[in-house]
């Protein structure tokens, strides 16, 4: 058995959140795309630098498909350096401001681990998506403030923080250990009222290549949250370390894992690139049809 027992108590799969008031549907996957507005992201740190080319970078993604626009003011990449929260809502405030006002419509992820940068965001915007790299694990009051700001919240899995989670990561049977840290937390976050809840098993986050490549050929293992399920592979190191390229050469493997993930039952492939993913996400529904 791969989770706790406390699998059975939970409710009918979900196959969507409620933003604000506003359904986001996961009948069929959907696509994130990923804004970074920092100087040193393991990909594209300070291509972002003014808000022209935040504003290009958004409609871009936008026109190419993407459902769901996911904002980070702080490098997560191993040994990346801690930023204030001060520097973090610097970089932070004025990005989501700008694409609220100019792309209304389109719902906004901020990837932070800190609650009251998420407060601070909500003050100002409007409901927004958590995406919470860290599964509160470095913020104590996460959940509890999860509880109260009633907004959905991505749970992703970390070995470690990630200053130190690729310091040769160990695991007895990594699927299973997974699968089990987040079932205790998704207790947790039941229990202070978070509602709507989506299942990132945190690829990169402290595991070494073997562990991504086993928890890719296991992700049907996460249905049985019966929560929507997000992967983010793109141009990480599984596939530059494997393929022996840099991040701009990874493009390829990304479609490749993309696509497996989809068959793993994925519902959201955030990414760095909107129009490949969707063409990954086009191919596979065009496959699904087939069967009967």
């Amino acid at each position: 058995m791969l989770i706790t027992q406390s699998a059975g108590k939970f409710l009918k799969r979900k196959n969507s959140i409620n933003l604000g008031g506003k359904l986001i549907q996961f009948s069929e996957p959907v696509v994130m795309g990923v804004v970074n507005v920092t100087p040193d992201s393991f990909y594209d740190g300070g291509k972002i630098s003014d808000e022209k080319a935040l504003l290009q970078c958004v409609e871009k993604m936008i026109f190419d498909g993407a459902a769901i626009i996911d904002v980070g003011a702080v490098s997560t990449r191993p040994q990346s350096s801690l930023i204030s929260t001060k520097t973090e809502l610097e970089r932070l405030l004025p990005a989501v401001q700008t694409i609220r006002k100019n792309f209304p419509d389109i719902p906004i992820s901020v990837d932070t681990f800190r609650s009251w940068v998420a407060v601070r965001v909500i003050e100002e915007i409007g409901p927004v998506i958590v995406n919470d790299i860290s599964g509160g694990t470095l913020d104590s009051n996460m959940f509890e403030t999860m509880g109260k700001i009633k907004v959905p919240y991505i749970l992703s899995h970390i070995k470690g923080t990630p200053q130190n989670m690729q310091d040769n990561p160990q695991y007895e049977n990594v699927v299973r250990e997974v699968s089990n840290w987040l079932s205790e937390k998704v207790k947790q976050l039941m229990k202070n009222g978070v509602n709507d809840v989506i299942i990132d098993p945190g690829f990169g986050f402290g595991k070494a290549l073997e562990h991504n490549y086993e928890l890719l050929n296991r992700l049907d293992s996460f249905k049985v949250f019966q929560m929507p399920v997000m992967v983010g592979l793109s141009r990480k190191s599984m596939i530059c370390k494997l393929l022996k390229v840099n991040p701009e050469k990874a493009l390829n493997g990304t479609s490749v894992l993309n696509t497996m993930a989809l068959l793993g039952g994925v519902d959201i492939l955030r990414v760095h690139d909107v129009k490949e993913a969707v063409e990954s996400i086009k191919i596979y529904q065009a496959l699904k049809s087939t069967v009967n």
